[in-house]
């Protein structure tokens, strides 16, 4: 779990130690904060390790603030789905598709899923900046993505009495959609149409 109360470079440093470059094919930290003038980036990643899950990365303060969850996105308001917070990744992450080898987060990563979003969080009415709402445990987001759009909320939870863990459930709005299951049904990456086991040795 990583502290609310660290900043955005602190977060990245934490990363940093878990990951060795020279025997990864991960992408490295070499980019500066990104754009206010444009919306934020936000993708998803199949990322098929030890144990599959989606990667969920928010463009937050130049970094990915990151959440893995287990039984990817839902587009119906009933489900909520768990959302383990990780540790915040380099903006490169953002079109990182490709194998890695042996190491912390081994396995195959496709970017399933990527886009803008919009911060629609709010309380009393007030709008929240998105590092305040993550500080505070709850933020809202409308998603402009090719697979997940309208808009979708990550709540901290602490179940189980964990730390890390965060709940993430489709609003209920006009582009819910209890009968489609991307997660379980779209495999493929949004950028070149590969699927991890495409990634896999043969």
């Amino acid at each position: 779990m990583v502290p609310e109360d660290m900043t955005p470079q602190e977060r990245l440093r934490a990363y940093r130690l878990k990951r060795r470059a020279e025997q990864s094919r991960q992408p490295s930290d070499t980019s500066t904060a990104g754009s206010h003038e444009r919306l934020p980036m936000f993708v998803v990643q199949r990322h098929d390790a030890r144990n599959l899950h989606f990667d969920m990365r928010l463009e937050i303060d130049g970094v990915l603030v990151s959440w893995a969850v287990p039984k990817g996105p839902s587009l119906n308001p009933s489900d909520k789905r768990l959302a383990h917070r990780t540790e915040d990744h380099p903006m490169e992450y953002l079109d990182f598709e490709g194998r890695i080898d042996e190491g912390y987060g081994s396995g195959t990563v496709i970017v399933w899923d990527i886009g803008r979003y919009e911060n629609l969080t709010e309380i009393g009415g007030r709008p929240v900046a998105a590092a305040e709402a993550l500080a505070l445990g709850h933020i809202k987001v409308e998603l402009h993505g090719r697979k997940l759009t309208g808009a979708f909320a990550l709540t901290h939870t602490r179940m189980g009495g964990d730390e890390a863990n965060w709940m993430l459930v489709k609003v209920d709005a006009a582009a819910a959609d209890r009968r489609r299951r991307p997660a379980a049904t779209q495999e493929e990456s949004v950028l070149t149409g590969r699927t991890d086991s495409d990634l896999e040795p043969h």
